[in-house]
């Protein structure tokens, strides 16, 4: 299947990873096998987040995936501007992802709608991370974000001597 170059996600029996064969895998960690493959137009780099019976994951073809962890069927997709290797993070009924557009998006989870975007000034490849109503998430603009899960303003910045490329 490629060079696997995303973290495994493991729940409910079942592991799910990214490839770069443009495959997000569901594989049972007991047996090793295959449950399904669904495959996205371009590489899987991002790791899966999985909650409520949907596995959500982002492709660098600049989408973000909802997909049912049973039949591995498509519940939807939401597009951003560029590559999506940012892994989404879930609360409340919202997933949260970054692009290497630039912005932090927040995606009804149910719909695939955009409830909010954050725009920061530099790429947002680390995972967001959502604690008590804010978001935090670092950029290759060298700052760590804090933004308010709710409305996506700004709460407050913090800038680092280097690219902030870790997930919070």
């Amino acid at each position: 299947g490629g060079e696997v170059l995303s973290s495994p996600t493991v729940a409910d029996g079942i592991v799910y990873i990214g490839g770069q064969d443009k495959n997000l895998y569901a594989v049972d960690t007991a047996t090793g096998a295959e449950v399904w493959a669904f495959e996205t137009n371009d590489r899987v780099t991002s790791s899966p987040t999985v909650a409520d019976g949907t596995v959500y994951v982002g492709s660098t073809d600049h989408n973000l995936y909802a997909v049912d962890t049973d039949t591995g069927a498509e519940e939807w997709a939401f597009e951003t501007d560029r590559m999506v290797r940012s892994s989404p993070t879930v609360a409340d009924g919202t997933v949260y992802v970054g692009s290497d557009d630039g912005n932090l998006y927040a995606v009804d989870v149910a719909t695939g709608n955009q409830e909010w975007i954050f725009e920061a000034t530099g790429e947002i490849g680390p995972s967001p991370t959502v604690v008590d109503g804010t978001v935090y998430v670092g950029s290759d603009d060298r700052n760590l974000y804090a933004v308010d899960a709710n409305t996506g303003t700004q709460r407050w910045i913090f800038n680092t001597p280097r690219s902030g490329n870790s997930s919070p």
